[in-house]
């Protein structure tokens, strides 16, 4: 089901920036078992598979800080926890990760035609940005079968900030010659729909991702259920 809080011309959008983990791909497992291990390397016990999902979005750092248990775990310990797990995941990121059913075809209708720019229509520039690390980000982008429908993948390691600050979408914007009226940014946390709104963009929430529950505090422009919506949202 769509529901659509600001009305907006689809035609009008001429890049689309997607979000990675939890929004073109389910990589739970490989995240909760790459935390667990760095858990386990500094003596602490296994936490929840939903417990850690829940810390998914921030970025690596914040990641391992929160599975250790917050702001007032000791920076070494962090640091420790980081490092080993940032090792395990670089082997471990393609165990389990796959594509969430419909995204590839979805990409394919997003891409398509935009409706401007000439008598064929233009095809819209999609593009990645995430906070995981961009090495690792590439890497499955490619492994998945991703890599063609996206002009550039941008990491949580690309810029000096991660998400919800902008400047990754707005060098995006700039590289691309891409207005921010004419752009939408699409993810499954209050990360993405903050990012969207600091650069201007317009803001689509997918419910099937990692931290739905966050976008009842945030609530995007255009919210959909299934990967298979957002072929919807950008016909």
């Amino acid at each position: 089901m769509i529901r659509t809080l600001r009305a907006f011309d689809p035609r009008s959008v001429k890049l689309v920036i997607f979000d990675l983990d939890g929004t073109l791909i389910d990589s739970r497992l490989d995240l909760v078992h790459s935390v667990n291990a760095a858990l386990r390397h500094i003596g602490r016990r296994d936490l929840p598979d939903h417990v850690i999902a829940g810390y998914v979005g921030d970025g690596a750092p914040i990641l391992i800080q929160r599975a250790l248990g917050g702001e007032k775990v000791d920076e070494a310990v962090v640091r420790q926890g980081l490092q080993f797990f940032l090792t395990y995941y670089r082997e471990h990121k393609l165990d389990h990760t796959t594509v969430y059913e419909g995204v590839k075809e979805a990409l394919t209708t997003v891409q398509r035609s935009s409706g401007q720019g000439s008598s064929n229509g233009v095809p819209r520039k999609l593009a990645v940005l995430s906070n995981k690390p961009v090495g690792p980000s590439r890497a499955i982008v490619e492994a998945l079968g991703l890599g063609p429908f996206f002009m550039q993948v941008y990491g949580g390691n690309s810029f000096a900030t991660k998400k919800p600050d902008p400047e990754g979408a707005v060098r995006l914007l700039e590289e691309l010659g891409v207005r921010p009226e004419e752009a939408a940014i699409v993810g499954d946390s209050h990360v993405d729909i903050e990012t969207g709104r600091n650069a201007g963009l317009l803001t689509v929430g997918v419910n099937y991702g990692f931290a739905p529950h966050t976008l009842r505090d945030q609530p995007p422009d255009v919210l959909v259920d299934t990967p298979s919506e957002l072929a919807e949202v950008f016909p």
